[in-house]
Formats: C-alpha cells, structure tokens, sequence
C-alpha cells in the first residue's frame, strides 16, 4: 500500500470540535426546555440562534473542503460526519420546536431520561472529536455511544407504552408522540456520527 499524504492543518479537527461543542449547548437547552418553570418562546428563540450558529460552522467545514486540495480524510467522510453532526443540532432544535408549537405544558418525566441519553451523549462527542487527528483511538467512544444508543431504545419503548396506557388524552398522545419519536431520532443520530467515525478510523487504519 502506498503512503498517502496528510496534512497538517488543523482547521478541519478544529471545526469538528465547534461543531460538537453546538450540540452540548443544544442538549443543554433541549434540557432546559423541559423545565416545569421553563420559559418555553425564549429557550425556542436561544435554540434557533444556537442552531444558526452551528449552521454557520457546518458551512465553514463545506467551504474548507471545497477549497482544500488535500484533505486529512476522505471527502464522503468529512461531508458525512459534518452533515451528521448538523442532523443532531436540527433534531434537537426540532424538539424544542415542537414543545413550543403544540402548548405543551406537562411532559413525562420518562422525555428527562431520554434528554440525559442526549446531553451525555454531546458531552461524549465534545470530548473526543478534539480526538479525531487519531481515529483509532476513539473506540471506547463509539462503544459508549452504542450502549447509551441502546439504553435510549429501551425508554423509548418504555415510554411509547405509558402514551398508550389510558393515562393521557388522545390529542396529547398525538402531541407527545411526536416529541417522543424525534428525541429517538436525536439519540439515533448520535450513533450515526460515532459510525461515521469508527468508519474513519477503520479506512485510516
């Protein structure tokens, strides 16, 4: 196998690292926004704001690719995890979105558990995407992702059969439900940037 050529810019591992660093502020948000005291039209308007600013980093990571000849890892890669990690900050902005829209003023506790699934999760990629100019040692990093991934399945479902149970008005399930299942595409999300990763890692390896 021949040698292949890396350079030594950082620019690229540094915009990872911004954009990780959104989704922490978005999950603290999310977070907040399930408050029972929380000011739902100002969490809404400081999650918009925090996802443009993320938007602005995601084009920062494109306009870099574009204009670099060579770059640290293949192209797919960086538009994909860059694309995955801007997919996690909408999904979160979503949620937050949707809260506000539907007037929803009582969420079950079992949504907190999910959105600790969610900020431990950033807090995981915030920590070791700075990490990424060493794609192989991220592997304990993926595996907590998957597990965290898998202890989000399971509420889910544990959730999902509280909705049905009698305990709630049609018209909030059809809200809730809603939450519940983009909550679930956050988590999944997740999972899907450490692939993305371990693929790095895997292809440089």
């Amino acid at each position: 196998m021949g040698l292949r050529f890396r350079p030594v810019d950082t620019s690229f591992y540094d915009l990872f690292s911004e954009a990780a660093q959104h989704l922490v502020t978005g999950a603290g948000l999310l977070a907040e926004m399930l408050g029972e005291s929380a000011d739902h039209a100002d969490v809404a308007r400081r999650m918009r704001e925090a996802e443009h600013i993320a938007d602005e980093t995601t084009h920062a990571l494109i306009k870099r690719v574009n204009s670099t000849f060579v770059t640290p890892f293949d192209r797919e890669d960086i538009y994909a995890l860059g694309s995955g990690l801007d997919d996690v900050m909408d999904i979160m902005d979503e949620v937050v979105d949707l809260i506000l829209l539907y007037e929803v003023k009582v969420l079950p506790p079992e949504l907190s558990t999910q959105v600790e699934v969610i900020q431990r999760c950033a807090e995981l990629t915030a920590e070791w995407l700075p990490k990424l100019q060493a794609p192989a040692s991220l592997e304990e990093y993926w595996i907590e992702i998957n597990r965290l991934e898998n202890a989000g399945d399971k509420n889910h479902r544990r959730t999902l059969a509280k909705l049905f149970s009698g305990e709630f008005k049609t018209i909030e399930v059809l809200k809730l439900k809603d939450i519940v299942e983009s909550l679930e595409e956050a988590i999944d999300s997740f999972e899907k940037v450490a692939n993305i990763v371990e693929q790095i890692a895997v292809k440089e390896s």
